[in-house]
């Protein structure tokens, strides 16, 4: 007996197994029961979250570790819609992300509307692209989303799966697949110009960004900067991309005033800047134009033509970065920069700025995780104060060992960012920050973490208010409104749902905290009280 033909869902699912995926996260509906079986038996196990926003971040934190698309899969309607935030935020940062939901078939939706609604019209400004599989083209429905959502820059792309199309047999015809495309480097008076503003540079200074994550361009980059003598910074999901106590690294920027009141004068002394795979989405308006093209030297190499207009350069050029700094360094020789040392005094007015040594508050606290956890450790941050505080404070030696969400800024992601993380990498630390506004937004996750198994760690800042937005209030003069809630026990949070919990009020109860969580068998909550208005002047 022949065995019986792939149905459509089968084919998509082969696709993305094809592509790298093993995990996918969601929550199913009886629309999508295909999609998780077929997803099954092509080897991707299906694991259930809480909420289609928590699973979005799990699927994202994986793909951090193994370069595969992300996978969220929901139902249709308001399980569709739950993954919007999450969807929106894999645009904004560049995260390769296969959106899968259920929908009824068409001739079923021109009579009936319970829960009935246009995914493609909702995704598709929040995508790369939407499309609606059919039984024919599910294979190369599948490659074209794969290779859409993984080209520059990488980001999401949904496919709206009708129910009986899903369950549809279908004969297997010659596969297609789209070819990796060969990295491009630039030629002709271009380059050669490029060329001579590098010779020529005394005070050249470098702003990485996404790009060299998503090219793989690290080992050049290096070897670029270290012939030339060229300081660097990075954006903030860039961090790591060098080792952040490289001797030429001046740490992450983008969102610090503080950091920026240190960094900015260096970008206006500098008399080249390289833009290195920089892509501003991460970046504040304090870095919109702080460069002019008229009056320095602008290399701006980036995976796709500028059209967000935060800065302009004398030289744009679109092609791989490794590509075009070896074609830029040959025969190109180095020599000493910055004779004046400005880069090493603006590194020691930064660890001035952000000390070690405080007693207590939230400055201590990142510094005491930073010594007491192992090289190794993989972390991750929500948004708020405590977010900008780290990415200064947290020092990463390999690109990605501190991930967040930083274009969209987005609320209760690292949560379950750390759940993906400890899913993909056992036998790596792993530890989340977390205001204790954006934990409580997805505390109910705690379950899916002791579901999982593993010993993440999620620390918590306690300070019962939302204080970044409550030190803009102050900065603006307004009353206090809508900023603080509750004071509520967060270990006791934790301990409920299974796992440890501990509430640490100084360095040395924190210490003995991270001690006892990095032998624990199960998942530990921090819950680190501190005062309100410690942020002010700290970031």
């Amino acid at each position: 007996m022949s065995d019986p033909l792939p149905r459509a869902a089968d084919l998509l699912a082969r696709r993305l197994y094809e592509a790298g995926c093993r995990h996918a996260f969601g929550m199913p509906g009886g629309e999508v029961l295909t999609l998780v079986d077929a997803l099954d038996k092509a080897g991707i196990i299906f694991h259930l979250a809480k909420h289609e926003n928590a699973a979005g971040f799990m699927a994202e934190a994986v793909h951090h570790r193994d370069g595969a698309p992300a996978i969220l899969l929901a139902t249709l309607g308001p399980g569709a819609m739950n993954g919007v935030n999450v969807v929106a935020n894999a645009l904004q940062d560049r995260v390769p992300m296969i959106v899968l939901t259920g929908c009824v078939d068409a001739d079923e939706a021109l009579t009936y509307t319970h829960q009935v609604m246009d995914h493609a019209q909702v995704f598709r400004p929040i995508t790369k692209g939407s499309f609606r599989l059919t039984a024919e083209g599910s294979d190369i429905i599948a490659d074209k989303a794969v290779s859409l959502a993984m080209q520059p820059r990488p980001g999401p792309v949904h496919i709206d799966v009708p129910i009986g199309v899903a369950d549809t047999p279908v004969r297997e015809t010659r596969r297609r697949r789209l070819t990796t495309a060969a990295p491009v480097a630039p030629g002709g008076t271009c380059l050669e110009t490029a060329r001579r503003w590098v010779a020529e540079a005394r005070r050249p200074l470098a702003v990485i960004g996404l790009d060299v994550l998503a090219d793989n361009s690290k080992c050049v980059l290096q070897a670029f900067l270290e012939h030339f003598e060229i300081p660097f910074v990075t954006t903030y999901k860039a961090k790591g991309i060098l080792p952040e106590d490289h001797r030429l690294c001046l740490g992450g920027a983008g969102l610090s005033p503080l950091a920026d009141s240190h960094l900015l004068p260096l970008v206006k002394a500098a008399d080249l800047i390289l833009c290195l795979g920089y892509d501003p989405i991460e970046m504040r308006p304090g870095w919109r134009e702080v460069w002019d093209p008229e009056h320095q030297r602008v290399i701006d190499i980036s995976a796709v033509v500028n059209d967000h207009y935060m800065h302009q350069a004398g030289i744009n050029i679109v092609a791989d970065t490794g590509a075009t700094l070896e074609a830029i360094a040959k025969g190109t020789t180095g020599h000493a920069t910055w004779p004046a040392g400005e880069p090493q005094a603006a590194r020691a007015a930064l660890a001035r700025a952000f000390p070690q040594d405080e007693l207590w508050g939230p400055a201590a606290i990142i510094a005491e995780a930073r010594a007491a956890l192992p090289a190794g450790t993989l972390a991750t941050a929500d948004s708020g104060a405590h977010r900008i505080l780290l990415s200064q404070m947290w020092r990463c030696d390999e690109p990605r060992g501190l991930i967040q969400s930083s274009g969209l800024c987005t609320m209760g992601c690292a949560l379950p960012m750390a759940i993906g993380l400890k899913l993909a990498a056992p036998d790596r630390p792993v530890i989340s920050f977390s205001g204790d506004a954006g934990f409580l937004m997805v505390a109910g996750e705690l379950s899916t973490a002791a579901e999982m198994g593993g010993n993440p760690i999620f620390l918590v800042f306690v300070d019962a208010s939302l204080s970044l937005i409550e030190l803009k209030q102050r900065g603006r003069q307004l009353p206090n409104r809508g900023v603080d809630f509750g004071h509520h026990d967060f270990a006791a949070i934790g301990r409920a749902f299974g796992g440890h919990g501990h509430t640490v009020r100084s360095r040395a109860e924190l210490r003995a905290a991270l001690e006892a969580a990095q032998a624990a068998d199960r998942f530990t909550v921090i819950a680190a009280e501190i005062a309100r208005g410690d942020y002010d002047g700290r970031i």
